[in-house]
């Protein structure tokens, strides 16, 4: 009788893990077939509108969690950057739905009798298309740069994210002759490609477009997380002066990572402004941006399919709630988040994620499931002999 090698139980718990991981892809996959074959099927048009954007809001939570899940960036200012993806397209869909020599209406409640020369780049469609991506990306650099650079981290960079969000809510709430102010950029009535944006036939084209564009950005997260720069970040957010003694700066993968959150945040506002019709300051409000978080929360850390369980469900709760109880919704929220915070700190994924590890453990014991599985929630002696930030 031969005595199993060592080889045998960490070559099980790599198939195990495969195995995991395949689940994972079928599930998101059989769920994009759900979203842009059947519901349309099933859903009334309001209904289906609802989730359209939601899934935009889908797809920003996905920015959070590849910051603050993976990365330990905890930022309260993604509404800067989702606004400014509104905005982008926002501004093209005005133009191109005048004459030429027109101007949007509400230039003339305050006398600008010349289009400002910002607003002529968004003639181009292509051109809008960049610029709704590359603003909130430069934007996003440019104050991460900022901050990273001093080593500012943890609560602070969170007030100085929050910070940063008022300065733009403020400022574009004042700008009534650029931007309409407070009363924002309507959509809902203009025309591209020869169709009305807010009639039936273009909202269903913009909800595939945005199940199509959640795939996409699900797979670049997951393909970004799960390679050696994945491990990098995931140490980056354990302990980042270990990895900055280990020869790394951490600055500048910070900096990629939150300019790359920042596209994708923008990339959300386009689509869910096109799906609501309008676009506003109040995409800037400090509550939606704490939303945000609280979706991640609920659907788990670090886990990306978590990030869309989560905007998913808060947000559906939220409309049906809000149609029947609209005084209780805020209530509810709140006591969704401190449950989670008290009893699932993982959110709904990340627990789902433990009870397989616990299975993992149970098969080929704590040493081996450690080595194969760094991100398991282990006993504290193993913990502690480990040693190592990621494997």
């Amino acid at each position: 009788m031969t005595a199993e090698t060592p080889l045998q139980p960490r070559r099980a718990a790599k198939a195990q893990k495969a195995k995991f991981q395949l689940i994972e892809v079928g599930i998101v996959i059989a769920l994009m077939l759900v979203l842009a074959l059947i519901l349309p099927l099933l859903l009334s048009g309001f209904r289906l509108g609802l989730l359209g954007r939601f899934l935009s809001l889908a797809i920003v939570a996905l920015g959070i969690d590849l910051i603050w899940g993976f990365t330990g960036l905890l930022s309260l200012g993604h509404g800067i950057f989702f606004a400014l993806g509104g905005y982008a397209f926002a501004m093209h869909l005005q133009l191109n739905s005048l004459g030429e020599g027109q101007l949007p209406e509400f230039f003339g409640l305050y006398g600008v009798s010349e289009l400002p020369f910002f607003w002529q780049r968004f003639y181009s469609l292509p051109l809008t298309l960049l610029i709704m991506i590359l603003v909130p990306t430069l934007v996003a650099g440019v104050l991460g740069y900022l901050v990273f650079r001093n080593r500012i981290r943890g609560v602070y960079f969170s007030i100085l994210t929050q910070a940063a969000l008022v300065v733009f809510f403020n400022f574009f709430n004042g700008q009534q002759e650029l931007i309409n102010g407070t009363n924002g950029l309507k959509t809902d009535t203009s025309v591209l490609f020869g169709q009305q944006v807010g009639g039936a036939g273009m909202q269903e084209v913009f909800y595939i477009i945005t199940v199509i564009l959640l795939a996409l950005v699900y797979v670049l997260c997951r393909w970004i997380t799960s390679g050696r720069f994945g491990r990098l970040l995931v140490a980056i957010r354990d302990d980042e002066n270990r990895v900055r003694f280990s020869g790394y700066n951490p600055t500048w993968f910070k900096v990629l990572v939150f300019s790359l959150s920042g596209a994708i945040a923008g990339l959300a506002g386009a689509l869910y402004t096109v799906q609501s019709g309008i676009v506003s300051p109040q995409y800037m409000d400090i509550a939606f941006s704490i939303e945000m978080v609280i979706w991640v929360a609920v659907g788990g850390r670090a886990t990306l399919v978590g990030a869309v369980v989560g905007a998913l469900l808060v947000n559906w709760a939220r409309a049906l709630l809000s149609e029947s109880f609209p005084e209780v919704w805020l209530f509810f929220q709140g006591a969704l988040f401190l449950l989670v915070v008290t009893v699932l700190p993982e959110g709904i994924v990340g627990w789902l994620r433990n009870q397989a590890g616990a299975k993992v453990r149970s098969l080929l014991g704590q040493q081996e499931a450690l080595a194969t599985y760094p991100s398991l929630e282990l006993d504290p002696d193993v913990q502690a002999e480990k040693g190592e930030l990621v494997d």
